[in-house]
């Protein structure tokens, strides 16, 4: 299914609409499994209960129950009062064999995806990209794989990045690092925007190479080169006053964004700027709806999540960063910035 969605996205250009079927597939699938495999539902609506609690009694993990509880409160399904969570009354009416509108799904919840949630929800790891295939972080090590999800992201890049570009002041800046760039479409669409600033994109081998022929590509290549290296075994490159994370930090957990951000604070100077370009969550955890339904594909198929903006607020100003600025874009995505 991933392969599908990438190579319609590629085929005939990055369409939200599209991705937002994607995503809502996996959100379904998640409050399905709940239904029929956990009974979760009724399960919650005998008592509130925390997200510890949830935790220990379904034997997930903190990553996961985070994105399960946070889908379920962008839908309207549970709702957190302090730190409990309990059913909402839609929920309460149509959800859990203790409701008149149950039917039995025992036939349903031999699904095979629904095997895969519940093995992804308990471990924690990431289902694989394909079926026979290595997990998503060693198959961006070959080429011709790298290339399809390049195109697939560059197309959604080319619909993303102009927004971003235009709400970045980088008047006080001049070198910008854009890291895991992908295609360099951001960093193309910024140089572009603001010819002041020279730019990089930090990308690991093979896709460093390809990398350089989109830049090629766009014109870019007076005013955008290329990085070989990995973000987390080499310390970032120096002299850039502006780190650029686009799409990038929601791949890994929480421990692991904070060591990137705060290796992003070590290499920068006195008065650089850190910016992160992601799909956000609310401070709250309940939406947007479209926000939560990623998070769960981001969840089966990657080590990361979508955060909430206080989330990447706290793991900016821990790291030493102040002066954070939030400002949003287009399709649920937001920048923010916070200075060294």
């Amino acid at each position: 299914m991933n392969a599908y969605w990438m190579k319609l996205a590629g085929d005939v250009g990055y369409d939200p609409n599209k991705k937002a079927v994607r995503d809502a597939i996996y959100g379904c699938e998640l409050v399905s499994a709940a239904v029929v495999m956990f009974d979760f539902f009724t399960w919650l609506g005998k008592a509130p209960a925390d997200p510890d609690t949830i935790r220990t009694s379904w034997k997930l993990t903190e990553r996961t129950t985070d994105v399960m509880l946070t889908l379920f409160s962008a839908m309207g399904l549970v709702e957190k009062r302090q730190d409990l969570f309990s059913l909402t009354g839609n929920a309460q009416h149509i959800l859990g064999t203790l409701s008149e509108w149950y039917r039995d799904e025992a036939a349903f919840a031999k699904r095979p995806v629904h095997g895969v949630i519940r093995e992804v929800l308990r471990t924690g790891k990431p289902a694989h990209w394909a079926k026979g295939e290595k997990p998503w972080t060693e198959m961006m090590k070959d080429e011709l794989f790298a290339r399809s999800f390049l195109k697939s992201m560059d197309s959604q890049g080319a619909y993303l990045a102009p927004s971003a570009a235009a709400h970045l002041d980088l008047k006080e800046h001049r070198r910008l690092l854009d890291i895991a760039g992908g295609s360099g479409t951001y960093a193309c669409h910024i140089v572009q925007k603001q010819p002041h600033i020279q730019a990089t994109v930090l990308e690991q081998p093979p896709v460093d190479s390809v990398t350089l022929e989109y830049i090629g590509a766009r014109g870019c290549s007076g005013s955008v080169d290329v990085a070989s290296g990995d973000i987390f075994s080499e310390r970032f490159p120096e002299g850039y006053d502006v780190h650029f994370w686009s799409n990038a930090l929601h791949d890994w957990d929480a421990s692991t964004v904070r060591q990137l951000i705060a290796k992003s604070y070590d290499a920068l100077p006195d008065g650089g700027m850190i910016a992160i370009h992601d799909s956000h969550l609310n401070r709250e955890k309940t939406g947007p709806l479209p926000v939560a339904n990623y998070s769960v594909f981001l969840m089966t198929s990657t080590e990361g999540k979508c955060y909430s903006v206080a989330e990447i607020e706290s793991f900016v100003t821990e790291a030493g960063f102040n002066q954070v600025i939030r400002q949003d874009t287009v399709l649920n995505h937001s920048i923010i910035t916070a200075i060294k």
